[in-house]
């Protein structure tokens, strides 16, 4: 079974907006959850990897 990429607490950024700093709460069936650093009232996202980047790209 192949471990999950990003660990609880890691920063990652969406692949869409790649300005948008994310840091992941948790990781469930495939599906990472994940909460706004400078905005922890904000409703988290739930993301597959595929969507995620571990930096943003210049």
């Amino acid at each position: 079974m192949k471990e999950h990429k990003y660990k609880k607490g890691d920063t990652v950024y969406t692949q869409t907006d790649q300005r948008v700093k994310l840091i992941v709460r948790r990781y469930i069936k495939r599906i990472y959850y994940c909460q706004f650093p400078d905005d922890p009232t904000r409703k988290e996202l739930a993301l597959f990897e595929r969507e995620l980047i571990d930096k943003p790209q210049p």
